[in-house]
């Protein structure tokens, strides 16, 4: 691998897009992904050697430094030769902390491979199977680098056999979750083999490695790695560092079997993009085209504290560049691309020019947020948006929050509005009853991380309540149809409420169904998957972010298309606040059976058509078993067997069920459970504690479920209270009037 090369020499190769690859690293945290980028860039030059594995470069943040986790994705080019043809890898390092998915989401919207990384000892873990099954919802094709093999020989004592036996198991575990999780076409196509070159094994802080092909050109086998380690002596690891160099055997796996961005988009823009591919534009994005219109799809926006908003996303048509003015789809506004450059990890580097297929950071789009699209100009009334990236968690703590010094609100504000920009899956509200400022995040080290950048990038000290769970409003039964009428009386809807059922709640959760999808395709779906009359689920008007929907079965009411946007605003406002606690609604089915509207539009805004929504689905709501879900996260804990005993009484105190317990190698078993988030706090001092430190695990966000009826009622009092809300819920009649 030549040494650094310069921009002007990468901007070269970046015009044929066969010489592009896009990547990401994914894994489990602590796997060793940022190690792996480390050696990478030190063998292009950007860092030294000696350093690499040290340094952690990907890790700039100060946080990230002394948390030892990645908590933002880092991107980077790195220039590579193989088979005397020169490439750019366009390289991201992302999280591994489940807190931090969400960067992993939004990473992999840009990217077409994953190179998956898995402790040889630890092997496929909760975060594992979370990270490669949202690159295969991306269809991200993914390979694999079993890393820390030493431990398996200086920890383990593992013979060859054994450690074959490892492999085996670890590369099966990852075919299972490709047939599991891959959409048919690509179940088999991407399994990995690893006689193809598919798997990599290695050490990344040794800056060894390598894959079967690669071992047979280079004429070291697993077996003589085996033996270097087996020997102790560091000359000899230092021998197979200069014979089989990892980043050798990593980025010929990428080029040999990560697809160019050509041949990823034919295949990836259906799947993101659902306007007309016959279209100028569909064309383009299919081709590649370098001379189609200008396309550029926004994964990130980053906040530099001298230069402002960079967003950060690919180039799936045309050449961007600096000067171009562009349209935002979604903000619906026009801004110029001020800079155009490429990410040398916490540097932009100025390119003035980035062709189709490539990752780009651009200046001048403060306007944008993740998920943006943007376009030529010429193709504003015609563009269809992209596909909104789905997350596998939603932000489930939250904390309330104020500036130690009362003068630095706006500061405080100003900060947070930022953050949140950088970070979607912050949320950032107002509590009007109390005035407070509540930040609501993944989980705990989210929002810690949060607070520490702060503190870190604005200088603000800050007070904070002790976190919060986020809890979801639901209902058990169905309702009759009530009226609600306007505070006027000249308005009057009669609406009912019934739960969703649970393959609607999935539909709508995988983005299978959306409010914009043509209304039969939609309702073709909910007949056949999710037991829906046609007719019914034709005459859907609104799906909301926190899967509830409004069906319109009304028949030849007058003036009610002319005031459709107005209800269905105040569904949506009844749907941000149940009337029990106050807490988003989740799941909940409202129909529109009949309605009397003014003929007068003045006799019909939003003042009077909002209660005349929301007071009935409250009224229904409080009628039909109302209940709170609390989230659950599926805890995964690898332990010695000894330790059964004591890990599974710590569960049962968290009020936690026992999915599963599968034997593994050794004496070792995994522990597979599910714990309210609101129980699980101290739950890693706990399992420290119980097993002496030997426990190994993860968590993801599992689901959502009612919280048991005995800690109902008490619960909805507390989190009444803390709104400075009477302690008892209202009562229907109050929602129904005279």
């Amino acid at each position: 691998m030549p040494r650094y090369k310069t921009v002007e020499q990468i901007l070269k190769i970046l015009g044929n897009p066969e010489q592009v690859r896009n990547i990401g690293i994914i894994a489990h945290v602590d796997h060793g992904k940022t190690t792996l980028t480390d050696t990478l860039l030190a063998a292009a030059g950007i860092i030294s050697e000696k350093l690499a594995g040290e340094v952690l470069a990907m890790d700039y943040l100060t946080v990230e430094q002394q948390r030892g986790i990645t908590v933002k994705a880092a991107n980077i080019s790195l220039y590579f030769e193989f088979e005397g043809k020169p490439y750019v890898i366009n390289l991201i390092d992302t999280p591994g902390h489940v807190d931090f998915s969400g960067k992993v989401s939004r990473s992999l919207r840009v990217l077409d491979g994953a190179i998956v990384v898995v402790d040889a000892v630890e092997g496929v873990m909760t975060q594992t199977e979370t990270v490669l099954r949202q690159a295969l919802e991306e269809r991200v094709r993914p390979l694999l680098f079993i890393n820390k093999i030493d431990r398996l020989i200086r920890e383990l004592r593992m013979s060859p056999q054994e450690i074959q036996g490892r492999f085996v198991q670890i590369i099966k575990e990852i075919n299972n979750l490709i047939e599991t999780y891959a959409e048919p076409e690509f179940k088999q196509a991407w399994k990995i083999d690893p006689v193809k070159g598919h798997v990599a094994f290695g050490a990344a802080r040794d800056k060894i490695g390598l894959t079967i092909p690669y071992s047979q050109r280079k004429g070291v086998k697993i077996p003589d790695l085996i033996a270097a380690y087996e020997s102790g002596k560091r000359e000899v690891i230092e021998a197979m560092q200069k014979k089989i160099p990892i980043h050798e055997a990593i980025l010929e796996m990428v080029i040999k079997h990560i697809p160019n961005p050509k041949e990823a988009q034919k295949y990836r823009i259906p799947k993101i993009w659902k306007g007309p591919l016959d279209s100028e534009i569909g064309r383009a994005m299919l081709e590649a085209d370098p001379n189609g219109p200008v396309v550029f799809l926004i994964n990130d926006m980053r906040h530099d504290p001298h230069a402002g908003f960079v967003a950060t996303g690919r180039i799936l048509s045309g050449v961007l560049e600096e000067g171009n003015e562009l349209y935002l789809v979604n903000s619906k506004t026009t801004q110029r691309a001020l800079q155009v450059g490429l990410y040398m990890g916490p540097f932009r580097e100025q390119a003035g020019r980035i062709p189709v297929g490539n990752i780009a950071a651009v200046l001048g789009l403060d306007r944008a947020r993740s998920g943006e699209t943007i376009v030529d100009p010429r193709f504003k009334d015609t563009m269809v948006p992209f596909e909104k990236i789905s997350y596998i968690s939603e932000p489930v703590v939250t904390i309330a929050l104020e500036p130690k010094n009362p003068a630095e609100l706006t500061k405080m504000i100003d900060a947070l509005r930022k953050l949140t920009i950088e970070d979607p899956n912050l949320i950032l509200r107002i509590n009007e009853e109390t005035g407070e400022y509540l930040l609501s995040g993944m989980g705990y080290v989210h929002l810690e991380v949060a607070l520490t950048l702060l503190k870190e990038n604005y200088g603000l000290e800050v007070v904070t309540s002790q976190p919060l769970i986020v809890y979801r409003e639901s209902i058990r039964s169905k309702s009759q149809i009530l009226e609600g009428k306007s505070p006027n009386k000249h308005n009057k809807l009669y609406i009912s409420v019934e739960p969703l059922n649970n393959e609607t709640i999935a539909l709508i959760a995988s983005g299978e169904i959306t409010e914009d999808q043509d209304p039969r395709e939609r309702a073709k779906i909910l007949r056949d998957k999710a037991s829906w009359d046609y007719d019914e689920a034709r005459r859907i008007w609104a799906i909301d972010e926190n899967i509830n929907v409004f069906v319109d079965m009304t028949s030849g009411v007058q003036h009610l298309r002319e005031v459709r946007d107005t209800i269905i605003q105040g569904f949506r406002l009844a749907m941000r606040e149940g009337p029990l606690a106050r807490e988003p609604v989740r799941g909940v089915k409202v129909i529109l059976h009949d309605a009397v509207i003014h003929e007068d539009p003045a006799h019909r805004g939003p003042a009077q058509l909002y209660p005349a929504t929301r007071n009935p689905i409250y009224a229904g709501m409080l009628l039909s078993k109302p209940t709170l879900l609390e989230p659950l996260q599926k805890v995964d804990i690898k332990i010695p067997s000894d330790y059964i005993g004591e890990v599974t009484g710590v569960i049962s105190k968290k009020r936690g069920k026992i999915i599963d317990v599968v034997e593994l190698y050794g004496n070792w078993v995994r522990v597979i459970s599910e714990i309210p988030i609101a129980e699980s706090m101290d739950l890693a001092a706990l399992l420290r504690s119980v097993t002496s430190g030997r426990a190994i695990w993860g968590t993801e966000f599992s689901k959502w479920t009612p919280v048991p009826d005995n800690l109902l009622p008490e619960l909805v009092r507390r989190i009444r209270e803390r709104k400075g809300l009477k302690p008892e819920p209202p009562k229907p009649d109050e929602f129904l009037g005279p």
